[in-house]
């Protein structure tokens, strides 16, 4: 295994801040707006259009409830109705606040040159995402690698979180009271599949501890190896991945000091620009 060249950081001053403040100090959570969260997560690709019984049952929110959230939606811009079928659909104002996001990242502002510069010269893919419930979702990616792959992965698109590298690596770094509720969740819908997937993480755990990486290949002839940091507050995952017919340990060791070297370019830009 490749040696650590920054250690994992696993909880910011901040995230403990919070964690440690009294609960009458907290603000209550508004579960009008989160529930309307829920329906406007439930739209992914191949899912253009959805109507009030389907978000239901993808969210597990009442009809009727979800009959006024998808009004209300409507009405503030977010959902449009689409006449033929009496479904809805993610308006534009939904894409102008990815724009924002993006445009005000200073983590993809000065790691996706350095991204881009690693895939290119190494001929691999990169790729950087961030937490979202259970799942992963790329923020930035630049793929490279000659050999053709089975899937593409633009910004924006989700990968499991229980499966995945990117996953496994997050999970290493994530407070208990992230982590804990989704490996019960997980345990529950996974059956008797669970140990062997409770065994995976947990070793990727330790792999993050003691390597900074952990490793996995859950796509077929696609090995995957990530690494976790965080950034004034907000956890992200940085991966390399290659589709290729050699063994996992292998392709790990030759991409773990790509990946961590990469890594740690990015760490010190971040900590040069807060510096300045």
């Amino acid at each position: 295994m490749a040696a650590v060249l920054t250690a994992p950081l696993f909880h910011s001053v901040e995230l403990s801040k919070i964690q440690n403040m009294p609960a009458k100090s907290l603000s209550p959570r508004n579960r009008s707006l989160e529930r309307g969260v829920d329906v406007l997560r439930a739209f992914r690709p191949g899912s253009a259009l959805l109507g009030n019984a389907e978000l239901a049952e993808r969210t597990g929110l009442p009809r009727s409830t979800v009959s006024r959230l998808t009004q209300t939606l409507v009405g503030t811009g977010l959902l449009q109705v689409d006449p033929a079928t009496r479904a809805y659909r993610l308006a534009p104002a939904v894409l102008t606040l990815a724009h924002a996001m993006r445009a005000g990242s200073q983590v993809l502002a000065l790691a996706s040159p350095l991204m881009r510069g690693t895939a290119q010269a190494h001929k691999i893919n990169v790729g950087l995402a961030a937490p979202d419930h259970d799942e992963m979702v790329y923020l930035e990616s630049h793929r490279y690698h000659p050999r053709p792959s089975q899937r593409s992965v633009v910004s924006g698109q989700r990968v499991p979180m229980a499966l995945t590298s990117l996953g496994r690596a997050y999970l290493a770094m994530a407070a208990p009271a992230e982590a804990k509720p989704l490996m019960q969740r997980w345990r529950k819908a996974r059956g008797p599949q669970w140990a062997s997937l409770q065994t995976a993480i947990e070793q990727a755990g330790r792999d993050v501890m003691l390597h900074g990486y952990c490793a996995a290949s859950w796509q077929h002839e696609v090995v995957a190896l990530a690494s976790p940091f965080q950034h004034q507050g907000a956890d992200y995952v940085l991966n390399v991945s290659v589709s290729t017919v050699k063994p996992l340990r292998l392709m790990a060791q030759e991409l773990a000091p790509i990946l961590l070297a990469l890594k740690l370019q990015i760490v010190q830009a971040l900590a040069h620009s807060q510096a300045q």
